[in-house]
Protein backbone atom coordinates (compact mmCIF):
# COMPACT_ATOMS: atom_id res chain seq x y z
CA UNK A 1 0.00 0.00 0.00
CA UNK A 2 1.30 3.65 -0.38
CA UNK A 3 1.96 5.75 1.55
CA UNK A 4 -0.82 8.96 2.10
CA UNK A 5 1.07 12.14 0.80
CA UNK A 6 2.15 14.70 3.29
CA UNK A 7 1.20 17.42 0.96
CA UNK A 8 -1.60 19.28 1.41
CA UNK A 9 -2.86 22.23 -0.90
CA UNK A 10 -4.47 25.13 1.18
CA UNK A 11 -6.51 28.09 -0.59
CA UNK A 12 -7.43 30.73 2.00
CA UNK A 13 -8.19 34.59 1.86
CA UNK A 14 -5.18 37.26 2.48
CA UNK A 15 -6.35 40.51 1.90
CA UNK A 16 -5.23 43.76 2.44
CA UNK A 17 -7.75 44.18 4.76
CA UNK A 18 -8.82 40.80 5.87
CA UNK A 19 -6.72 37.54 6.82
CA UNK A 20 -8.84 34.64 7.66
CA UNK A 21 -8.44 33.34 10.91
CA UNK A 22 -9.59 30.27 9.87
CA UNK A 23 -7.10 29.63 7.24
CA UNK A 24 -4.68 30.29 9.60
CA UNK A 25 -5.79 27.56 11.93
CA UNK A 26 -6.08 25.04 9.20
CA UNK A 27 -2.26 25.65 7.99
CA UNK A 28 -1.52 25.73 11.93
CA UNK A 29 -2.91 21.99 12.45
CA UNK A 30 -1.56 21.16 8.63
CA UNK A 31 2.17 21.82 9.71
CA UNK A 32 1.72 20.26 13.24
CA UNK A 33 0.38 17.12 11.84
CA UNK A 34 3.53 17.02 9.04
CA UNK A 35 1.92 18.14 6.28
CA UNK A 36 4.08 20.55 3.69
CA UNK A 37 1.65 23.03 3.00
CA UNK A 38 1.34 24.22 -0.66
CA UNK A 39 -0.43 27.71 1.07
CA UNK A 40 -2.37 29.45 -1.97
CA UNK A 41 -4.14 33.25 -0.90
CA UNK A 42 -7.27 34.45 -2.48
CA UNK A 43 -5.98 38.00 -2.66
CA UNK A 44 -9.65 39.61 -3.42
CA UNK A 45 -12.90 39.21 -3.31
CA UNK A 46 -14.00 38.46 -6.84
CA UNK A 47 -10.83 35.55 -6.74
CA UNK A 48 -12.67 34.03 -3.73
CA UNK A 49 -15.97 34.15 -5.28
CA UNK A 50 -14.39 32.82 -8.90
CA UNK A 51 -12.78 29.74 -6.47
CA UNK A 52 -15.75 29.07 -5.02
CA UNK A 53 -17.85 28.87 -7.73
CA UNK A 54 -15.30 26.74 -9.30
CA UNK A 55 -15.27 23.99 -6.69
CA UNK A 56 -19.10 24.77 -5.53
CA UNK A 57 -18.21 25.79 -2.04
CA UNK A 58 -19.74 28.22 0.16
CA UNK A 59 -16.97 28.99 2.51
CA UNK A 60 -12.70 29.29 2.57
CA UNK A 61 -10.30 27.79 3.29
CA UNK A 62 -10.80 24.92 1.70
CA UNK A 63 -7.99 22.04 1.84
CA UNK A 64 -7.20 19.47 -0.70
CA UNK A 65 -5.24 16.13 -0.10
CA UNK A 66 -3.79 13.57 -2.95
CA UNK A 67 -6.75 15.60 -5.01
CA UNK A 68 -9.18 14.98 -2.76
CA UNK A 69 -11.21 17.95 -1.49
CA UNK A 70 -10.90 17.46 2.74
CA UNK A 71 -12.94 20.81 3.14
CA UNK A 72 -12.65 23.61 5.69
CA UNK A 73 -11.40 23.92 8.99
CA UNK A 74 -13.89 21.89 10.72
CA UNK A 75 -14.02 19.20 8.19
CA UNK A 76 -10.22 19.22 8.61
CA UNK A 77 -10.29 18.51 12.33
CA UNK A 78 -12.99 15.63 11.19
CA UNK A 79 -10.58 14.04 8.89
CA UNK A 80 -7.61 13.95 10.88
CA UNK A 81 -9.49 12.20 13.94
CA UNK A 82 -9.96 15.55 15.63
CA UNK A 83 -13.17 16.70 17.92
CA UNK A 84 -15.07 19.38 16.50
CA UNK A 85 -16.59 21.73 19.09
CA UNK A 86 -20.61 21.88 18.68
CA UNK A 87 -21.73 25.59 19.08
CA UNK A 88 -25.17 24.44 20.43
CA UNK A 89 -23.57 21.89 22.63
CA UNK A 90 -24.26 22.75 26.35
CA UNK A 91 -21.04 22.94 28.71
CA UNK A 92 -20.35 24.13 32.10
CA UNK A 93 -16.95 25.54 31.43
CA UNK A 94 -17.72 29.25 31.77
CA UNK A 95 -19.14 29.05 35.25
CA UNK A 96 -16.17 26.85 36.21
CA UNK A 97 -14.05 29.16 34.86
CA UNK A 98 -15.23 31.72 36.88
CA UNK A 99 -15.14 29.84 40.33
CA UNK A 100 -11.76 28.79 39.53
CA UNK A 101 -10.57 32.60 38.61
CA UNK A 102 -12.65 33.77 41.74
CA UNK A 103 -11.15 31.22 44.01
CA UNK A 104 -7.41 32.21 42.66
CA UNK A 105 -7.84 36.23 43.01
CA UNK A 106 -9.58 35.43 46.29
CA UNK A 107 -6.82 33.20 47.37
CA UNK A 108 -4.04 35.42 46.15
CA UNK A 109 -5.86 38.32 47.94
CA UNK A 110 -5.72 36.52 51.19
CA UNK A 111 -2.10 35.92 50.84
CA UNK A 112 -1.27 39.69 50.31
CA UNK A 113 -3.18 40.54 53.63
CA UNK A 114 -2.45 37.72 55.63
CA UNK A 115 -0.29 36.03 54.41
CA UNK A 116 -1.59 32.21 53.79
CA UNK A 117 -4.13 31.44 51.03
CA UNK A 118 -6.88 29.84 53.40
CA UNK A 119 -8.42 31.66 55.82
CA UNK A 120 -12.01 32.43 56.65
CA UNK A 121 -11.56 35.68 54.69
CA UNK A 122 -10.76 34.42 51.12
CA UNK A 123 -13.46 32.61 51.05
CA UNK A 124 -15.89 35.22 51.78
CA UNK A 125 -13.81 37.21 48.84
CA UNK A 126 -14.89 34.11 46.88
CA UNK A 127 -18.15 34.11 47.01
CA UNK A 128 -18.27 37.96 46.75
CA UNK A 129 -15.65 38.26 43.75
CA UNK A 130 -18.01 35.28 42.16
CA UNK A 131 -20.66 37.65 42.35
CA UNK A 132 -18.95 40.72 40.66
CA UNK A 133 -17.74 38.72 38.02
CA UNK A 134 -21.06 36.55 37.37
CA UNK A 135 -22.79 40.12 37.33
CA UNK A 136 -20.05 41.87 35.39
CA UNK A 137 -20.93 39.01 32.67
CA UNK A 138 -24.49 39.93 32.80
CA UNK A 139 -24.22 43.13 32.35
CA UNK A 140 -22.66 43.14 29.13
CA UNK A 141 -26.10 42.09 27.48
CA UNK A 142 -28.64 43.19 30.18
CA UNK A 143 -31.47 42.97 27.28
CA UNK A 144 -30.24 39.31 26.38
CA UNK A 145 -30.01 37.97 29.83
CA UNK A 146 -33.01 39.48 30.91
CA UNK A 147 -34.77 37.13 27.90
CA UNK A 148 -32.93 34.08 29.31
CA UNK A 149 -34.01 34.71 32.54
CA UNK A 150 -37.69 35.19 31.79
CA UNK A 151 -37.76 31.48 30.81
CA UNK A 152 -37.64 29.96 34.93
CA UNK A 153 -37.11 33.00 37.49
CA UNK A 154 -40.49 33.39 39.30
CA UNK A 155 -40.02 36.99 39.99
CA UNK A 156 -39.22 37.93 36.69
CA UNK A 157 -42.26 36.08 35.03
CA UNK A 158 -44.66 38.19 37.23
CA UNK A 159 -42.15 41.53 36.92
CA UNK A 160 -40.61 41.38 34.16
CA UNK A 161 -37.67 44.33 34.91
CA UNK A 162 -36.80 42.35 37.86
CA UNK A 163 -34.63 41.16 35.01
CA UNK A 164 -32.81 43.76 34.55
CA UNK A 165 -32.36 44.98 37.93
CA UNK A 166 -30.96 41.46 38.91
CA UNK A 167 -27.43 41.90 37.64
CA UNK A 168 -26.58 45.71 38.95
CA UNK A 169 -28.19 44.10 42.45
CA UNK A 170 -26.09 41.16 42.41
CA UNK A 171 -23.00 43.17 41.30
CA UNK A 172 -23.54 45.84 44.00
CA UNK A 173 -24.37 43.39 47.01
CA UNK A 174 -20.80 41.97 45.95
CA UNK A 175 -19.25 44.92 45.36
CA UNK A 176 -19.97 45.61 48.76
CA UNK A 177 -19.38 42.29 50.42
CA UNK A 178 -15.63 42.27 49.01
CA UNK A 179 -14.97 45.89 50.49
CA UNK A 180 -17.39 44.81 54.20
CA UNK A 181 -19.34 47.56 54.50
CA UNK A 182 -23.08 48.58 54.46
CA UNK A 183 -24.13 45.07 54.99
CA UNK A 184 -27.38 46.07 56.00
CA UNK A 185 -27.76 46.10 52.29
CA UNK A 186 -25.90 43.53 50.50
CA UNK A 187 -26.29 41.07 52.95
CA UNK A 188 -30.45 41.23 52.56
CA UNK A 189 -30.18 41.85 48.48
CA UNK A 190 -27.71 38.89 48.15
CA UNK A 191 -30.10 37.18 50.49
CA UNK A 192 -33.57 38.21 48.47
CA UNK A 193 -31.52 37.80 45.07
CA UNK A 194 -30.24 34.23 46.01
CA UNK A 195 -33.39 33.08 47.40
CA UNK A 196 -35.38 33.26 44.51
CA UNK A 197 -32.80 32.06 41.85
CA UNK A 198 -32.67 28.94 44.32
CA UNK A 199 -36.25 28.61 44.29
CA UNK A 200 -36.65 29.15 40.71
CA UNK A 201 -33.68 26.65 39.37
CA UNK A 202 -35.29 24.05 42.11
CA UNK A 203 -38.96 24.36 40.84
CA UNK A 204 -37.75 24.32 36.89
CA UNK A 205 -35.06 21.76 37.31
CA UNK A 206 -36.27 19.26 39.67
CA UNK A 207 -39.65 19.66 39.94
CA UNK A 208 -40.68 20.57 36.63
CA UNK A 209 -38.07 18.72 34.90
CA UNK A 210 -37.16 21.39 32.28
CA UNK A 211 -34.13 21.33 30.13
CA UNK A 212 -33.15 25.10 29.89
CA UNK A 213 -30.06 27.26 29.19
CA UNK A 214 -29.15 29.01 32.86
CA UNK A 215 -28.33 32.75 31.93
CA UNK A 216 -25.93 32.85 35.09
CA UNK A 217 -22.92 33.76 32.86
CA UNK A 218 -25.16 36.20 30.54
CA UNK A 219 -27.87 35.24 27.79
CA UNK A 220 -25.51 34.32 25.19
CA UNK A 221 -23.93 30.99 27.14
CA UNK A 222 -24.73 27.27 26.29
CA UNK A 223 -24.86 26.50 30.17
CA UNK A 224 -27.19 23.91 31.83
CA UNK A 225 -29.22 25.16 34.10
CA UNK A 226 -28.88 22.61 36.87
CA UNK A 227 -26.63 22.21 40.17
CA UNK A 228 -23.87 25.19 39.47
CA UNK A 229 -26.95 27.39 38.86
CA UNK A 230 -28.31 26.73 42.01
CA UNK A 231 -24.79 26.58 44.04
CA UNK A 232 -24.77 30.12 42.61
CA UNK A 233 -27.70 31.02 44.15
CA UNK A 234 -27.11 28.80 47.52
CA UNK A 235 -23.48 30.61 47.86
CA UNK A 236 -25.18 34.28 47.94
CA UNK A 237 -27.34 32.95 50.47
CA UNK A 238 -24.73 31.49 52.93
CA UNK A 239 -23.01 34.14 52.38
CA UNK A 240 -25.83 36.88 53.14
CA UNK A 241 -26.91 34.57 55.94
CA UNK A 242 -22.73 34.58 57.83
CA UNK A 243 -22.43 38.96 56.94
CA UNK A 244 -25.67 38.97 59.18
CA UNK A 245 -24.60 36.61 61.68
CA UNK A 246 -21.20 38.33 61.84
CA UNK A 247 -22.47 41.26 61.78
CA UNK A 248 -24.67 40.47 65.03
CA UNK A 249 -22.01 39.07 66.57
CA UNK A 250 -19.87 41.80 66.43
CA UNK A 251 -22.64 44.33 67.30
CA UNK A 252 -23.23 42.42 70.56
CA UNK A 253 -19.85 42.34 71.76
CA UNK A 254 -19.25 45.66 71.30
CA UNK A 255 -22.33 46.61 73.35
CA UNK A 256 -21.64 48.04 76.42
CA UNK A 257 -22.23 45.97 79.93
Amino acid sequence: MSKPSRTAVLYRMVMPDHTCPWGLKARHLLKSRGYTVDDRWLTTREETDAFKAEHGVKTTPQVFIDGQRIGGHDDLRRFLGLKVRDPKATTYTPVLVVFLTTAVMAAMLSLVVFGTPLTVQAAEWFIALSMMVLGMLKLQNVESFSSMFLNYDLLAKRWVPYGKVYPFAEFAAGALMVAGVLTWLSAPVALVIGGIGAASVFKAVYLDKRELKCACVGGDSNVPLGFLSLTENLMMIAMAVWMLVMEYAVGSTAMPM
